[in-house]
């Protein structure tokens, strides 16, 4: 990573004004890959929140920046999304040897044959749901796939979850990723609510521990109880928790995959047949392609954060240890150096190709067993695909008039009315 001796060190462009926060929160998705294309160069810096951050985007710049002798992740995540998002002492916060350890928790518990299990949950809590829809005269299908995919994640898990305590547990599972980085009100909220759902699920963790609750053996709930870190201890109950949610709140989160999903079926009509036929006729390609082609069409996490670990040299800018930097997620699912027309919704590119670690990031890059890559991308299309099946062949909707224009300055993006169906029923 260092410039042959005597090098010239060019100066890392910087985006224009005292502090760009404002800039940033009113166009997330869009503020890196802008300045970037703007000033030519694959990282720029911007002051955020009035300290000087590193703005990376592409695939080469992924690349660089899940080197974890380079960058790591302990300290970087800005407080709040701390304490809304993804919880205090988490396994997003870990570098090394104790991320790695904490890791192999999640891909165990998210491991093939517990997704197909969670698959087969949310189907059936769909079927559940859907005869509700049918008596309703719309349904915004963003808030109708809340509670749905709340109660299927806690029954798979092993979360009691009693039916008087869903309207309350949803709404704070929900506002831990809807709410987070809203004005002042509502992130408080998202702060109360993630203080009531890690009490929550402490007791339930502490209570299991004791003996006084029976955890559904081999469950989710019952692997993180019984976890031990690299010093062989059980986590303590609080960071159990946070790593609980860290199951939970991501898969009600997935509403919002399922929604830009139903909006590309509605937007793309040319998809429907080529889809339809993949799901039935057994060969997922094509679907598998669609799946793959919402998640870098659509918007989801703008960026994902870390600090320099220590100095180094990168394309002629040099890097000073300690200093933030953001990756652009967004930006790189559509960066022309590694998709031909990145802004064309085309399903078909994924059938000729398989993305690389670092040129489809939606959910982070690299490898997600030793790296930082979510471990949940598999629920994630899999739910996708079981929700275009119910989407297509289950259940037949109208979607009646409304703005169907992506808020892009909404964390995460959805369109504008939440994609509202109706004259919903069930295909017999």
């Amino acid at each position: 990573m260092a410039l042959a001796p005597g090098s010239p060190m060019r100066p890392i462009p910087r985006v224009p004004g005292l502090d760009s926060s404002l800039a940033f929160l009113e166009d997330p998705y869009r503020f890196i890959g802008r300045h970037c294309r703007e000033l030519r160069s694959e990282v720029v810096e911007a002051r955020l929140m009035l300290r000087p951050t590193l703005c990376f985007t592409g695939p080469r710049a992924a690349e660089l920046f899940y080197n974890e002798s380079l960058f790591q992740r302990g300290g970087a995540a800005p407080e709040p999304l701390r304490a809304t998002l993804f919880g205090k002492g988490g396994v997003q916060g870990l570098d090394g040897a104790r991320h790695r350890r904490r890791k192999a928790l999640f891909m165990r518990a998210l491991a093939p044959e517990q997704v197909a299990a969670l698959v087969r949950q949310v189907a059936h809590e769909w079927q559940h749901e859907l005869g509700r829809w049918a008596q309703q005269e719309t349904v915004p299908l963003y808030t109708a796939l809340h509670p749905l995919l709340a109660r299927a994640v806690c029954h798979w898990a092993g979360v009691p979850l009693p039916q008087s305590q869903l309207a309350l547990r949803t709404e704070e599972l929900v506002s831990l990723f809807d709410q987070s980085v809203k004005p002042p009100l509502r992130h408080l909220r998202a702060r109360v609510a993630r203080a009531a759902l890690e009490s929550w699920l402490a007791h339930l963790l502490a209570e299991a521990r004791a003996g006084r609750v029976e955890l559904p053996e081999g469950s989710a709930a019952e692997q993180v109880a019984l976890h031990r870190d690299e010093d062989g201890n059980v986590l303590r109950p609080r960071i159990a928790a946070v790593e609980l949610l860290n199951l939970l709140r991501p898969t009600v989160a997935v509403s919002v995959f399922i929604v830009q999903a139903a909006h590309a079926l509605h937007v793309h009509p040319e998809c429907r047949e080529p889809l339809s036929d993949s799901l039935l006729g057994g060969d997922m390609r094509w679907a598998q392609a669609f799946v793959q082609e919402v998640r870098r069409w659509y918007p989801f996490f703008p960026a994902v954060a870390a600090r320099v670990r220590h100095d180094f040299e990168w394309q002629g800018c040099h890097f000073p240890r300690g200093q933030l930097a953001l990756l652009d997620l967004y930006g790189t699912n559509h960066d022309p150096r590694s998709w031909d027309e990145p802004q064309a919704f085309r399903p078909q590119r994924f059938l000729t190709r398989k993305p690389g670690a670092y040129d489809l990031v939606p959910q982070g890059g690299a490898e997600p067993h030793a790296h930082h890559r979510c471990p949940g991308e598999g629920v994630t299309i899999a739910l996708m695909m079981l929700s275009l099946d119910w989407l297509l062949h289950r259940m037949r909707y109208e979607v009646p008039a409304q703005d169907l224009e992506l808020d892009m300055g909404r964390l995460p993006a959805l369109p504008r009315e939440g994609l509202v169906i109706g004259a919903v029923q069930a295909v017999p």
